[in-house]
């Protein structure tokens, strides 16, 4: 399934919106290219989704799936990430409901729902149930051969999780297909999937095959585009992610962009673990990715700060802060757009 503008898309967003388990339904809201018809937050039903987001879209916040039905969505998008991937049995019943109005279902949760037998016993034809994370077929042990490969292969790298990384990749595909650049979005997780179409649900691979699977997305689009732009996930900095270092191995990159949120000093939730200096930072990936010369010279070429918490004032301070503090080019990609950082990466 790919999500197009000939597509009515409802997000399921229950307590997402204010919450910390929305991303998801909120990268959909600012990427998606099909039509955003309702979004359902029992919690923020009736308030204005443009003012509570700072995302430019007007649909409607509803309360329930059965009152998006008023709007005629086709798909229903679970936007939401609960503590366990599990959804509530109360949100699981609306998926039924929308299930048995006819929507498809595009799932982006660790916990499959197309093998349910009450959805299969609703489903009709035309409608589809699509698991995202579902680890792919044909796996193989990574190789290092994307380094064949003639296009540009820039890797977004962290300070932590859930800072920017998704977004700034496609901000950064964004101005590439503007400036006329050959250059594809390649999605590792469930929302870049959902907004791409294809890709591969890194954390659902077992971690043998992880640098594999990386190299084997990169390997089918080839030769045919100039700029390859991989969503990163995870850091190395943060003490629970196994994603980075297989995306490294992987992507054989030939650059790097490093994704921080300005003012942010410790790992969020590990308040033991501090993020050193961004110097030390660049320093730290730049070595792990040429391995110690044995996967040639890979560099940080730029930064995108993440200043969404910040007024606009401060956000530009802080960009400047990080220009003096490191020597290369940053921008709030999201903010004000990613030409500085195309510039870089292509250069």
């Amino acid at each position: 399934m790919h999500l197009d503008n000939n597509q009515r898309l409802a997000i399921l967003l229950h307590e997402g919106i204010r919450g910390p388990n929305g991303k998801t339904g909120l990268t959909l809201l600012r990427y998606s290219e099909a039509q955003i018809v309702a979004v359902i937050d029992q919690e923020c039903a009736g308030e204005s989704l443009s003012q509570l987001t700072g995302i430019a879209c007007d649909a409607p916040i509803v309360d329930s799936v059965a009152s998006a039905l008023a709007y005629e969505p086709d798909v229903l998008a679970i936007g939401i990430a609960p503590s366990g991937g599990i959804l509530p049995d109360a949100w699981w019943q609306e998926v039924k409901q929308g299930v048995a109005a006819g929507l498809s279902v595009i799932n982006g949760l660790h916990t499959p729902m197309a093998p349910d037998p009450q959805l299969q016993a609703l489903l009709k034809d035309g409608q589809e149930i699509w698991d995202i994370r579902q680890e792919p077929a044909g796996l193989i042990v990574g190789s290092g051969k994307a380094r064949t490969l003639s296009s540009r292969r820039i890797l977004t790298v962290g300070t932590d999780m859930s800072v920017g990384k998704m977004s700034a990749s496609l901000e950064l595909y964004r101005a590439a297909r503007r400036r006329g650049i050959r250059s594809k979005f390649l999605a590792t997780g469930q929302a870049g999937i959902m907004i791409a179409g294809d890709g591969i649900p890194l954390d659902a691979i077992r971690v043998d095959f992880a640098a594999g699977a990386v190299e084997q997305l990169l390997m089918r689009s080839g030769n045919d585009y100039e700029l390859l732009i991989v969503e990163g996930q995870g850091s190395l900095l943060h003490p629970g992610s196994t994603a980075t270092l297989p995306l490294i191995r992987g992507t054989q990159p030939t650059g790097l962009m490093l994704v921080h949120r300005a003012g942010q000093t410790h790992v969020r939730n590990h308040d033991h673990v501090p993020i050193p200096p961004l110097l030390e930072v660049i320093r730290l990936y730049e070595a792990v990715a040429c391995g110690g010369g044995a996967f040639g010279v890979v560099r940080v070429k730029a930064i995108a700060l993440n200043t969404g918490h910040l007024e606009e004032a401060a956000a530009q301070k802080a960009i400047a802060q990080v220009i003096a503090e490191t020597g290369l080019p940053c921008t709030d990609a999201v903010r004000f757009g990613a030409d500085i950082l195309l510039e870089a990466v292509i250069n």
